[in-house]
This record gives C-alpha cells, structure tokens and sequence, in this order.
C-alpha cells in the first residue's frame, strides 16, 4: 500500500502541488511562490541542494519531505535538515509520516549524519505530540533568525560598506 521513493525531475509538477498544499495548512499560501524552474535548478541538477522523498499509496501521492544538509562544527558531522514534510489529510492516520520519518533517519545514519534536525510550527499540537511521541525534542533557548528579501539585500550591501569603512579606519 505504502510506497516512499526518491523523487526525479518527473515529479517536479508533483512536489509543488505538495508544497502548496502545505502553504495552505500552514496559513500561508501566498508566501508559496517557488517555481518548477527553480525547483529543476535547486534539486534536480549536477548540484542538488536538496533531496526529495515521495511517499504514494496506493500509486497515489499521499506526502512528501524535503531535506537537505548542513555541517555540526561540535559534532563534526553533517545534520540532515528536514525543510518540510506533509501528508495529504486524506492520507494521515495511515503511518505514512512515521514511515517517513524513519526512511530519514535510515538516510542519515547511513550518510554518516549525526544529527536528524527540523522545525514545527508552535501552534501546530498535533504534530508536536507526534513528533514526541518518535522521541524527538524541542530544543529550548534556541530562536530561528531569518533575514529576507529588501533587509537581506540591505544587509549585503551594509556589510560590504561597515568593511571598506573600517578598512579606511585601518
């Protein structure tokens, strides 16, 4: 019935009716605006920057997750960063995200990871308590900081400034 395999460059149309669809759960479909274009550039040539799992039942697509990832410096070993994972509403209740969840954790011990990270929004329970319920933890005293768009710009250029000022300083 269940079936997770990893994604190709065929199922690009596919991921973005997904990612959509989680916009949509998440409250925020309009800040959705990634394109196949950039998905095909991203994940699906010579350098991927991130993987994709597709999980079907039946030969339907009942969920996604998408990970990528980044380096420990303490542990000194790459974590496996689960950007996103989403199972249709239709589909939940099946252990489809579990068995997701664990086809992750699989991937990263065998790519050597020594951490499995992702974010939850903190008003989504549900998943929290599932995600406690697999034995993962919130990590307490940490904030996620992001700088986008216009400020992310500012801060690019700003930073290339505040150098050459403290260079004519030197």
């Amino acid at each position: 019935m269940l079936r997770i395999r990893t994604a190709t460059r065929r199922d690009i149309p596919q991921i973005l009716e997904l990612i959509r669809a989680l916009a949509t759960y998440e409250k925020a479909p309009e800040q959705a605006v990634a394109t196949a274009k950039d998905l095909a550039r991203d994940g699906f040539s010579k350098a991927p920057k991130f993987r994709v799992l597709i999980a079907e039942w039946d030969g339907s697509p009942a969920g996604f997750a998408l990970f990528f990832y980044h380096y420990s410096t303490w542990v000194g070993r790459p974590t496996l960063f689960l950007e996103d994972l989403f199972v249709r509403p239709e589909f939940r209740a099946r252990g489809i995200g579990k068995a997701m969840l664990r086809q992750l954790a699989k991937i990263a011990i065998a790519e050597n990871c020594g951490r499995f990270e992702w974010q939850v929004l903190d008003w989504n329970t549900p998943a929290i308590r599932f995600y406690d319920a697999l034995g993962a933890k919130v990590l307490e005293g940490w904030l996620t900081m992001r700088v986008t768009g216009k400020a992310l710009r500012n801060l690019a250029v700003r930073g290339d400034a505040d150098n050459r000022d403290s260079t004519k300083r030197l």
